[in-house]
């Protein structure tokens, strides 16, 4: 075990009373005796050894803490507070790979008015992990939430759905994507409210949400529908769990219509679609939160910020990719690729499967778009949609109307009574 910083101090204290009257030699040993008990090295254990001696009770006194040596004022942390706000608050590995782009955007539409150019050269070269600290304070209060699970069993329909598990999506072209419902019941899933449909695109993080009224088969499929005319590229797979939504003869007549893969995931392993359960928290539940919706009024508010959130997500915000996990014992080491765009990602590695004119239109879009007001109109939106939770108040959680029959309580055996058990109730007496 260890010693802690306390017994070694205690250990250096008993040697100093041999340390001014003894020889060279005998020095040596003092020294050898405390550097193999403490683990110091020779020079640290000798410094330590004359600080007690000129000043014995600085052993009992807290070491004084050493003024912080800050590189970066209060301008380029303001700064760098306004790139990481207009991205939505991402790490600082992310951050950083895309910083570059995010100050060229901000000084293409005048918002770096007054700043200094050192300032920014200053920003441009503060370290990822520098970022992370200076963004401490920002990210105070941002808290996570819980939400429920709403999936379902599907019909016995699945046994005709091939399987596919985590362990299939290591290399998969762009077009083979992962589709999710994530409910807006606040925390009360009794009633009917809106679902979000997320999908995902595996090898490029792609990413497009819609929100359909309930989760009734025609509808999720009308949603799919329209999702699948928002992704700049061909969609040649549909990757779903069992839920009763997805698996139904009307997703599996759209995709045999339109020449679509359909698979699923195992049951209780959501890991199985790993890479949309991950978007369902950073996309829409950042996003919108966990309020109850369920009015025409939320639902258009809902759809009208979708195409600013895609906007945001696939265009500006890094992402990272998981390249390798090796484990040695409990250690678990991951190595992941440098943070960048879907946009760029699907630019660098397939360029083939954009269109020209698609191509053209996205290159459009990320230069004309600027960053913090797009921010803005994602805000009135959320500001809307928080003042109408607020206005329905708090809801109390309670249980479905058919509980007993989920519980299975109504479909357990009765139990018998044994040999030596009355069956007659006593009776009270008159």
């Amino acid at each position: 075990m260890e010693l802690t910083m306390a017994a070694r101090r205690a250990i250096t204290q008993a040697q100093v009373a041999k340390w001014p009257k003894a020889t060279r030699a005998e020095k040596t040993e003092i020294l050898d005796a405390v550097c193999q008990v403490t683990g110091w090295h020779r020079d640290h254990a000798r410094k330590a050894i004359r600080t007690l001696v000129a000043d014995p009770g600085a052993a009992s006194r807290p070491r004084k803490r050493r003024a912080p040596a800050r590189t970066y004022d209060d301008d380029v942390t303001a700064l760098l507070v306004q790139c990481w706000s207009a991205l939505d608050g991402p790490a600082g590995k992310r951050l950083h790979a895309v910083l570059p782009e995010v100050v060229a955007n901000m000084a293409r539409h005048g918002r770096l008015t007054g700043v200094d150019d050192g300032v920014v050269d200053q920003l441009l070269g503060m370290s990822a992990a520098t970022m992370d600290r200076r963004l401490a304070p920002a990210r105070q209060g941002l808290v996570a939430g819980k939400g429920i699970s709403h999936t379902r069993p599907g019909s016995m329909l699945k046994s005709s759905i091939p399987l596919k598990t985590w362990a299939e999506w290591n290399d998969t072209e762009p077009g083979f994507i992962q589709i999710d419902l994530v409910g807006h019941e606040g925390g009360d899933n009794n009633g009917d409210f809106h679902y979000s449909l997320d999908a995902t695109d595996v090898a490029t993080g792609w990413t497009e949400t819609i929100t359909v009224r309930s989760k009734g088969e025609r509808i999720v499929a009308a949603g799919l529908e329209q999702l699948w005319l928002r992704f700049p590229f061909h969609i040649a797979g549909v990757h779903s769990d069992n839920g009763s939504e997805f698996i139904n003869h009307h997703l599996r007549r759209w995709c045999e219509t339109r020449q679509v893969t359909l698979t699923r995931g195992r049951a209780s392993h959501s890991n199985d679609q790993a890479h949309v359960e991950q978007k369902n928290w950073s996309v829409v539940r950042r996003t919108v939160g966990y309020y109850r919706y369920d009015t025409p009024r939320e639902l258009a508010l809902l759809n009208q910020l979708w195409p600013l959130v895609s906007l945001q997500v696939n265009l500006f915000l890094p992402q990272q990719k998981l390249l390798s996990k090796t484990r040695h014992g409990a250690k678990v080491t991951k190595r992941h690729d440098t943070a960048t765009t879907p946009h760029h990602r699907l630019e660098r590695d397939h360029p083939d499967l954009l269109d020209p004119h698609d191509q053209a239109r996205l290159a459009a879009l990320h230069h004309d778009t600027d960053l913090v007001e797009l921010k803005h109109r994602i805000s009135d939106i959320q500001g809307n949609l928080l003042e109408l939770a607020r206005r329905r108040g708090t809801i109390q959680r309670r249980a479905k109307t058919n509980h007993i029959y989920l519980s299975r309580k109504k479909l357990d055996q009765p139990k018998r009574a044994s040999s030596d058990e009355s069956t007659k109730h006593t009776k009270r007496a008159s």
